[in-house]
């Protein structure tokens, strides 16, 4: 009787020492997710706080009625779908070119992942001033030196512009999981193949692209529920103009909380992207789970 009583405190305690840490959890994510279905179905407008009520799906209907709804949502699919490319294709060449030993790959790889550690808004500011000025900035100075006129990369390729700026953010994130992954692989396997008459290109298509099925699966997963939130370098950079040319879900959602003042609209656009990612999220387990079988 006491060794079932003392076998059945050892399954609960660390059940009981894990439940402030789970609940806090629960109540850090269920708050603000239980405020913003609340605030969805009332009208809650800051500027005109008194008209009041509940308001059923008049919210959602605003939100997606909107004019800037349909562009908002292809242009965060078109950054989240660039942006995934980019850095899954470029972090997969960079890793594999410092892979293989060679004078000073230590300082190459620091360098490699440290624009990673770059705040956001930094980035944007960089990119803005010291990259894409039209007047001063480093790529017009090079169209000038080849005789070519500068381009206003923000006015006339807006997106294309924050693609590129996010893009340059997250290519170190894949290419540190990348040369993890290649770390692990077995270096007597590839002498075995190459020993047999396989050239790279086989190589890569045989042994190492399989063999890093799981870290592209996690990476595509990871940068796809982020990349649904980019904000700071829109907001820094092109304010979602010209007109809305590069405005996503996210700072259309920023417009109606904060430049309309309507937090009801609001709280129904979160929602819809809560729903979105939701749904991301499903096809991502999907591919990771097909990855790990």
């Amino acid at each position: 009787m006491f060794a079932a009583g003392a076998c059945a405190m050892n399954r609960l305690l660390p059940r009981l020492l894990l439940a402030p840490a789970v609940g806090t959890l629960l109540l850090w994510m269920i708050v603000p997710l239980l405020m913003t279905i609340y605030f969805s179905f009332i009208r809650y407008n800051l500027m005109r706080p008194e008209i009041t009520g509940f308001a059923g799906f008049e919210n959602f209907s605003f939100f997606l009625s909107d004019p800037s709804f349909a562009t908002a949502v292809v242009n965060t699919l078109l950054l989240l779908g660039w942006v995934i490319v980019i850095t899954t294709v470029g972090g997969l060449a960079l890793a594999l070119l410092i892979d293989e030993p060679f004078p000073g790959r230590g300082v190459v790889r620091v360098l490699l992942i440290s624009p990673f550690f770059v705040m956001p808004t930094v980035n944007a500011l960089m990119w803005k001033h010291m990259m894409m000025n039209p007047i001063y900035g480093l790529l017009a100075q090079i169209w000038v030196y080849f005789g070519a006129e500068p381009v206003d990369w923000l006015t006339d390729y807006p997106l294309s512009s924050v693609i590129v700026m996010v893009a340059w953010q997250w290519l170190p994130f894949a290419t540190l999981i990348f040369i993890t992954a290649l770390q692990s692989m077995s270096r007597e396997q590839l002498e075995a193949t190459r020993m047999d008459g396989a050239n790279y290109l086989q190589q890569l298509r045989y042994l190492i692209l399989p063999h890093l099925g799981r870290s592209i699966a996690v990476v595509i997963m990871i940068e796809m529920i982020f990349l649904l939130s980019v904000f700071a370098e829109i907001f820094t950079t092109t304010g979602g103009g010209p007109g809305d040319a590069s405005t996503n879900v996210a700072f259309l959602i920023f417009k109606e909380a904060l430049l309309n003042f309507d937090a009801g609209v609001a709280s129904a656009g979160a929602l819809f992207a809560v729903i979105l990612a939701n749904i991301a999220s499903v096809f991502l387990i999907r591919l990771v789970g097909k990855n790990l079988d």
